[in-house]
């Protein structure tokens, strides 16, 4: 099975606004969810986009 246009993770440093259903990473700052984004996006082959300052999702495309 590939997937194919699926949110991957959220990494946000505001937890309210975060959907449930989703692998959610919760950061204290912003520099802590930069890295955290970075990281998962490396890891899981996806695209990180930047939704608003306190939200990143990552996406397979």
């Amino acid at each position: 099975m590939e997937l194919d246009k699926f949110i991957l993770a959220v990494i946000t440093t505001n937890p309210k606004k975060v959907p449930s259903g989703a692998a959610v990473f919760h950061c204290d700052s912003k520099e802590e969810m930069e890295k955290i984004t970075t990281n998962l996006e490396a890891i899981l082959d996806g695209i990180a986009h930047s939704l608003t300052d306190e939200l990143y999702v990552i996406v397979k495309h």
